[in-house]
């Protein structure tokens, strides 16, 4: 019997109408729908919030990476009253201090240095995909 195949849960800060915001929810798109679509799935922090069955066993029995856009934590915070455990937690405001050059502005479409910066973000989140996919990987062949 094969063990239940697993992914890295990516859920995004849901910051509407806010640009940090915009920039978590199109990493976390660039993540699971371009980066990592085999390892990866997205779970709508609305979801969580409406206490949806199916969004909290995924993060209850998944590592789950969370994309905040700001300092009040809502998806980790969600995630963790969901019954889920954060295996990462990524803020905005962090990768924007990293590259301060890509200053984002739009809500509903980004401007170039929004992109970017949700490109630099989707790329560090990749690799905390990997490092969480070899964990459970290495645990599975064991």
């Amino acid at each position: 019997m094969s063990a239940p195949e697993r992914h890295v849960v990516i859920v995004p800060c849901s910051g509407i109408g806010k640009t940090y915001g915009t920039v978590s929810r199109e990493a976390a798109y660039e993540v699971t729908e371009d980066l990592r679509p085999g390892s990866t799935r997205l779970v709508a922090l609305s979801l969580l919030v409406l206490g949806d069955d199916e969004a909290r066993a995924a993060v209850a029995t998944n590592p789950t990476v969370t994309i905040d856009g700001c300092k009040l934590g809502c998806a980790e915070k969600m995630v963790r009253e969901s019954g889920g455990g954060v295996s990462r937690n990524f803020a905005v405001l962090d990768v924007y201090r990293r590259h301060r050059d890509l200053k984002p502005d739009g809500i509903a479409e980004l401007n170039e240095g929004g992109l970017q910066l949700a490109h630099a973000l989707a790329d560090e989140v990749a690799a905390a995909v990997d490092d969480l996919a070899a964990g459970f990987e290495a645990v599975h062949h064991a």
